[in-house]
């Protein structure tokens, strides 16, 4: 199993490709792949059939899984040289857990 940076309802943009630049928070995390659903970023069509009596079917827009190397953490610390944009984690110890924190200020994500 691979090792991801980001977890569901992490706030992250995203720092390669087309939606360059998009906020989101993180939706699902696919660890297997390495991909993330990031809210309103990487827009795809899906065509949908109905599925029950009644119901209608067409194309609907839906997020896309990404590669998880494609976006990076948001810092949530006001204080932070980097709060609201992108910032690099590292995991210390805390009680004998391993944690994430910002970077720049040691802030816990």
């Amino acid at each position: 199993m691979k090792k991801v940076h980001v977890k569901r309802d992490d706030t992250v943009v995203v720092i390669s490709g087309d939606d360059k630049g998009v906020k989101g928070k993180v939706l699902a995390v696919s660890p297997e792949e390495g991909k993330v659903i990031v809210q309103g970023a990487n827009i795809v069509t899906k065509h949908t059939k109905p599925r029950r009596q009644g119901e209608a079917g067409g194309i609907v827009k839906v997020e896309g899984a990404m590669y998880a190397s494609k976006v990076q953490i948001v810092c949530s610390n006001t204080k932070c040289a980097n709060y609201d944009k992108a910032t690099r984690i590292k995991h210390v110890m805390k009680d004998g857990k391993k944690v994430r924190v910002c970077a720049k200020c040691g802030k816990e994500l």
